[in-house]
């Protein structure tokens, strides 16, 4: 039975073939959003300002707007639980802000650069306001949607799928742009105007299959609507609390270094941008390669299984970052590029699906609504301010250095051998290596259902290359491959608790400290709004 709303109905039940179809008007939706997301951000939105004279200031508040703007998922809320059809408010809204890059592909052509600046600033935010809507009723509705045993298969077969578009999508892009800007000097802006133009065409048509899936009638309020009452409630959840508290102490601590990476190759290492293209292209492969068998981790065990493996690998791949230039260009940058830049693609494989999953899983159904908005609103405000934080310390640290030599000394003379030097970006990463490390920390006190021990996750995640690499070839040289280099994976997580050791006593006052006082101030009511994560979970892990 269904409830007309106009050209977006809400069917009380939907049946298994409907349900079927919604996934694969998803699929498709996520084919044609990435391809629009690989044309219109990342390195062609930053190229396209500096063609129009953009100062360092403004392409901080441009990467700064994206995730600052998803904050109004909280106020968003009130949108979805008041009007109930969050296909229609889907649709509606990523038409609207969908609509600011068609501005943004004129903007060359209508525009003086300074003037056509502070029209990409006003697109860029409107744009990136509306999608807060637009995500926070979207996420909504697939939680309710997808079928909550296959949430992890079917999101890394989305991720997967979209990956696989983006990378060859993002190399011709990239020689589009150098190969125009060659043949035709100061026609930069305009090639980029080509690009976010067909972005617009792409996300018109991600809007048509997001309109073709299906929608699930949302759960029944038990009382009439209060929005202060909608907010307030995931962070009264203890459990969720601390899930909110982990993603945001994470993505703080992931933002405050990876946004920094390319620009640390470029400047710091003299790379040339093909060079940083491959690199990146490596580093996509990997996490497409690894995707799905995250995705198996996360539905046969846990989401916090999967990051508690997945975090501290991407952890020690931020740490490796300060040898790369400790002593300027040297023979072993390249290989330890590589080897950073094929971790980092398997440990944000698992991250991805880990941090997506979790906060779906551990919402109660029929709230997911506030509690996603809620998980949303930590990310988004850890991801906005720690880039602005990053690169704020990297200037104020620029000519500083700190080094450890060792020095022999003996009566024919001296010989200093210097064994770790920290300059300006070294101290920005080192400090998200510290931050991560305590996130970690802060994801052993989430529970979840399924949750086993990391050994468990790192011998099958070993098991499962071994197997690969035997079934790709017989040759004795591959079998042998398979016995070494992928054992970093089951020590990277202990390699991480090491340094984690020295500062453990602190964080464990801070705990304990803290836990007394929930205990003391803890009511019935709060024990009891805890209850829905748990039995959420219960439920879905039974299906």
């Amino acid at each position: 039975m269904s409830r007309s709303r106009g050209w977006f109905p809400v069917k009380e039940t939907l049946t298994e073939e409907e349900v079927q179809a919604g996934l694969k008007s998803t699929l498709r939706d996520g084919l044609f959003s990435q391809t629009m997301v690989t044309l219109t951000q990342g390195a062609f939105l930053v190229g396209f300002a500096l063609s129009l004279g953009a100062p360092n200031a403004v392409i901080g508040l441009l990467t700064a707007i994206i995730p600052l703007a998803q904050l109004l998922q909280i106020p968003s809320i009130y949108v979805v639980e008041k009007y109930r059809n969050r296909r229609a408010i889907t649709v509606y809204t990523s038409i609207a802000g969908r609509a600011m890059w068609l501005v943004v592909s004129f903007i060359p052509f209508l525009f003086a650069p300074q003037i056509g600046l502070l029209f990409l600033v006003l697109a860029i935010l409107l744009n990136s306001s509306i999608n807060a809507i637009a995500s926070c009723s979207r996420n909504s509705w697939w939680r309710d949607l997808i079928p909550q045993d296959q949430l992890g298969a079917f999101f890394s077969k989305r991720i997967k799928l979209a990956s696989m578009v983006s990378i060859p999508l993002v190399v011709f892009a990239g020689f589009y742009v150098d190969s125009l800007k060659n043949l035709y000097p100061g026609s930069q802006s305009s090639g980029y105007s080509i690009l976010f133009f067909m972005g617009f065409v792409t996300g018109m048509i991600s809007i048509y299959f997001i309109a073709k899936s299906p929608e699930p009638q949302m759960a029944q309020a038990q009382e009439d609507l209060k929005i202060r009452k909608l907010i307030i409630e995931p962070f009264r959840d203890k459990n969720f609390r601390k899930l909110i508290v982990f993603l945001g102490v994470w993505s703080f601590a992931i933002n405050l270094a990876a946004p920094f990476f390319i620009v640390y190759m470029l400047t710091v290492l003299g790379m040339e941008m093909s060079g940083v293209i491959l690199l990146m292209v490596l580093s996509q492969a990997m996490n497409i390669t690894f995707l799905q068998l995250w995705g198996r981790f996360s539905d046969r065990y846990s989401n916090k299984s999967v990051l508690a493996v997945s975090g501290p690998m991407y952890i020690v791949c931020i740490f490796l970052w300060i040898f790369t230039a400790m002593y300027g260009w040297y023979i072993l940058t390249v290989p330890l590029l590589v080897i950073i830049h094929i971790f980092t693609g398997i440990s944000t494989a698992g991250i991805s699906i880990g941090s997506q999953n979790i906060g779906l899983k551990l919402s109660p159904r029929g709230k997911a609504t506030s509690y996603l908005a809620a998980s949303g609103f930590a990310t988004s405000l850890a991801a906005g301010f720690a880039p602005i934080l990053g690169g704020l310390l990297a200037d104020s640290l620029k000519g500083n250095q700190i080094s450890w030599t060792i020095r022999l000394v003996n009566p024919g003379g001296e010989i200093s051998f210097p064994t770790l030097v920290l300059q300006q970006w070294d101290f920005v990463f080192l400090l998200a290596v510290l931050i991560g490390l305590y996130s970690i920390h802060r994801l052993t006190m989430i529970e979840e259902v399924g949750d086993v021990e990391r050994d468990v996750i790192v011998n099958e995640l070993v098991s499962e290359v071994k197997k690969g690499l035997r079934s790709f070839s017989s040759v004795e040289g591959f079998q042998r491959m398979a016995q070494f280099p992928y054992s970093i994976l089951r020590s990277s997580y202990h390699i991480v608790k090491t340094p984690y050791r020295v500062v453990k006593p602190v964080v464990e006052m801070f705990e304990k400290k803290k836990k007394g006082e929930e205990h003391s101030e803890e009511s019935p009511s709060d024990a009891q709004s805890s209850e829905p994560s748990k039995s959420s979970d219960s439920s879905s892990d039974g299906s």
